[in-house]
């Protein structure tokens, strides 16, 4: 599709939409794991882009951000508007009308929607791993990435096989001792979590988690809103008896360290990882931003505090009672996702799907302009039950952003 083409379909979805752009699911597939088939898509479909692939365990939120999958075509991972039939990426879209989308600060800075958002589900625990930095991954032209998250009660009826996530490393533990687990890799368990430490997993909490932080996330499905990057390392060679390949390690490593267990422990941050007060550091529980049961609405912040002093995105959760509506205005574009029943989100109407077949256009995905936003959302319920929604921002959206442990002064 041409430019202009994408910029005339893109204009007349605005329009349409008065600024909320329908968005269809976008759904991606880990080899390394196993789904836990709680995402709502139908089990039938849950290996539909093949085994080789793996099995389909993401969801993607509001994504201009290819997935980094060997195999992958290259608009995995790309959201897709739709309208009046027409399907184009929201990638382009923003490239068309980057100003009114995510607003000129964003489009200045980044010349993009710069994060994302997804859903995680797997039957068993993720590998404990990390993220490159900026300055890491800057080395083969990526970018780096922290990321966040918040485990929605609506999607954790189960916990699955293991609802409890290891971060970072005890106390103590020395460079030398992780060191040798890379040495170990192939002998079977590398050992690395003998170096760690759980933390049981609670819907409707969440964590914030930076750049160079081993963490091995459980499974309860996530909500998760990041950087728009896919970088990764992978420090544990077995997991529930499934190898971890050596390249899962070092895949956003510059070649010429791809052995170089030196370089591969200094990768990590070593003061975050064996911080003793890592939890108060890192843990999230939900902050009432507006609202009450009496107003007949709650919304309230789910991710927030900054990372190495800067806010790199944000996320909220919005809870409207049956019979009721309420107008939000936020200070910047968001992704959003319906998690619970059904209602109008401006003069779209909306749904959370019990059943999703691959391919399907569903009703619970939205994009919402920075122009859009600021001047103020109603969300209606039409249904009978609570409707509830997640929304994530990008960078430097919000001026009242409370900081990580701020929960603990509520009440």
């Amino acid at each position: 599709m041409s430019d202009q083409n994408v910029a005339a379909r893109t204009r007349a979805a605005l329009d349409a939409g008065e600024g909320i752009l329908r968005l269809a699911p976008t759904w991606v597939p880990r080899s390394f794991l196993m789904p836990g088939a709680r995402l709502k898509l139908s089990r039938e479909d849950l290996y539909a882009l093949g085994t080789h692939r793996g099995g389909i365990d993401e969801r993607w939120f509001s994504s201009t951000t290819p997935a980094a999958n060997e195999g992958a075509p290259p608009d995995e991972g790309l959201s897709y508007v739709v309208h009046d039939g027409a399907k184009f990426t929201l990638r382009d879209a923003v490239g068309a009308h980057a100003d009114e989308l995510i607003g000129p600060a964003l489009n200045a800075k980044y010349k993009r929607w710069p994060v994302y958002s997804k859903f995680f589900d797997n039957l068993g625990p993720i590998p404990h791993h990390m993220h490159q930095s900026q300055e890491q991954a800057e080395k083969i032209g990526l970018e780096g990435k922290p990321e966040s998250y918040y485990f929605p009660p609506q999607l954790n009826w189960t916990g699955n096989n293991f609802p409890y996530t290891f971060m970072g490393l005890e106390p103590g533990t020395t460079k030398e001792q992780v060191r040798r687990c890379l040495e170990d890799w192939n002998k079977g368990d590398n050992g690395i979590l003998d170096l760690s430490k759980a933390y049981r997993l609670k819907p409707g909490t969440g964590w914030l988690v930076p750049p160079d932080v081993l963490h091995a996330p459980g499974s309860l499905v996530t909500y998760e809103p990041q950087w728009g990057s896919d970088v990764f390392g992978m420090y544990q060679s077995l997991v529930e008896g499934r190898r971890v390949p050596w390249e899962l390690l070092v895949k956003d490593v510059p070649k010429e360290y791809h052995q170089d267990l030196d370089y591969l422990v200094e990768q990590l941050d070593w003061e975050q990882n064996v911080d003793p007060e890592f939890k108060a550091n890192h843990y999230l529980e939900p902050i009432v931003r507006t609202g009450s049961e009496q107003e007949g609405f709650v919304d309230k912040w789910i991710v927030y505090g900054t990372v190495a002093g800067k806010q790199v995105f944000s996320a909220c959760e919005l809870t409207v009672l049956p019979g009721r509506s309420v107008t939000i205005k936020d200070p910047g574009a968001y992704g959003l996702v319906v998690v619970q029943g059904s209602g109008h989100i401006g003069k779209l109407d909306v749904d959370s799907p019990n059943f999703i077949r691959f391919g399907e256009v569903t009703k619970d995905e939205v994009f919402v302009t920075h122009k859009r936003a600021g001047e103020g959302v109603t969300f209606k319920n039409t249904g009978s039950e609570p409707f509830v929604s997640l929304r994530y921002f990008g960078p430097d959206a919000h001026s009242d952003l409370p900081k990580v442990g701020d929960y603990l002064k509520v009440g």
